[in-house]
């Protein structure tokens, strides 16, 4: 469809308004450096979208929600982005005394993360402007999401992650064709760097909290969990479903900001009738979002990032101000996990719900179990923990999560000896 449905931009800080321009190049507010929310027409979105949702299984079902024109790109992965699984976990309802668990596993997206959602928009975005090519600071998820997509498209990509980033993630980054640059320093040394080479080299940069167009495909995770709820329930006056709770692990905080986004949207449109509460979940050793929240400050104080989940692992949320006005908006908490409890979680997922996580995937689950435990969250509230990432992208971690394998002699002694003593 034309991009009529898309009004402007508005800075979710000091509110500054920008018009809507095709071939602008936009990205944080130039007043205070806020983040920009766009502004869409919703009467323009419901005569576009009357049926809500083609049966297309990606996020592309949801194209006139989007600020982007279709990019084609039939049969690529970019198009099969997104309509990840949503399970109903029972065991871990059992486990953690709730009466309504799911999981949402986007672990199941092309690269293996939630990243592709924005990745996506950003790329198909990219097209639109026609830029030479495209640039993100990366940990690993993002970069590799972003590599991914543009390489469906023709598009080329550099990526500048931080030298400690994980094996698996830089392998991915370079089999997808990127150009790879490992920095010595942090994911936020690499941030800023990134702006730098956008600016001066004419590159479209796709930064996580920095570049509207990534929270509007992250947003489509709501948008999916709305509709694949419905399968477990009845919907009321035509409205789809939302969980009372959402759990989800935080960083930069866009992907917290993105989901908020999404069932603003559903509920601006009449397609849903209220807010889930949102539960944001960081690691102890990244927690500017939680101190923010907990001191019920309009700041991120920077801290200095040490936790083993590499994917939230920030000093300062670029997009952590939007992702505290989220969870205060729908009167939801911060929780705060240790790297042993991520790890803990990372064995429950496997074991309970055949769910292979990430750290930073891991980590909501952790923040649930730890919510449910503090009173937080009751016994008869449908809960969602949305996984953000596959466990093969950390294998290291995985295995810390879990007991050494046996190892025996080739005969059926030493199998019975070896069960034996694991027996005992």
């Amino acid at each position: 469809m034309a991009l009529n449905h898309v009004l402007g931009y508005r800075c979710s800080v000091c509110g500054a308004e920008q018009a809507y321009a095709p071939r602008d190049v936009v990205y944080a507010c130039p007043r205070c450096s806020g983040n920009f929310d766009l502004v869409f027409d919703y009467e323009a979105i419901r005569r576009a979208a009357p049926g809500r949702a083609t049966p297309e299984p990606s996020l592309w079902r949801y194209l006139p929600l989007l600020p982007v024109s279709d990019p084609g790109l039939t049969g690529t992965p970019l198009r099969a982005a997104g309509w990840t699984p949503l399970y109903r976990a029972e065991r871990l309802e059992e486990r953690l005394g709730q009466n309504r668990v799911f999981i949402k596993d986007d672990g199941r997206n092309p690269t293996a993360s939630f990243k592709d959602r924005a990745s996506a928009v950003v790329v198909a975005r990219a097209l639109e402007l026609g830029v030479s090519r495209v640039v993100t600071a990366s940990t690993g998820n993002a970069g590799a999401a972003l590599a991914g997509m543009a390489a469906a498209a023709g598009v080329p990509a550099t990526i500048l992650a931080p030298a400690s980033a994980p094996p698996a993630k830089v392998a991915q980054l370079l089999v997808f064709g990127a150009q790879v640059v490992l920095v010595d320093g942090t994911y936020d040394d690499a941030f800023d760097l990134t702006v730098q080479a956008a600016e001066t080299f004419g590159w479209y940069c796709r930064n996580t909290g920095y570049n509207p167009f990534t929270a509007e495909g992250k947003k489509s995770a709501a948008f999916e969990i709305a509709e694949q709820l419905a399968a477990f329930s009845v919907p009321i006056d035509g409205c789809w479903p939302v969980p009372d709770v959402l759990c989800v692990s935080v960083g930069d905080g866009n992907i917290l900001s993105g989901i908020w986004r999404g069932f603003q949207d559903l509920l601006r449109l009449g397609w849903t009738e209220r807010m889930p509460k949102l539960i944001g979940v960081q690691a102890e050793g990244s927690a500017a979002c939680a101190r923010a929240w907990e001191s019920q400050a309009e700041k991120i104080v920077p801290v200095s990032a040490r936790t083993l989940a590499d994917s939230i692992s920030v000093d300062l949320p670029r997009d952590g101000l939007r992702a505290v006005h989220a969870v205060r908006d729908t009167g939801g908490s911060f929780v705060v996990v240790s790297d042993d409890e991520i790890l803990a979680a990372m064995a429950t997922l496997g074991r309970e719900a055949a769910v292979f996580a990430e750290p930073a995937g891991a980590t909501a689950y952790a923040g649930l179990a730890k919510a449910v435990g503090q009173g937080l969250v009751p016994a008869d509230a449908s809960v969602l923990v949305m996984n953000t990432g596959n466990g093969l992208k950390d294998v290291a971690s995985a295995r810390r999560a879990v007991s050494e394998p046996m190892r025996i002699a080739p005969n059926l002694e030493s199998l019975r000896e070896a069960l034996g003593a694991r027996s005992a």
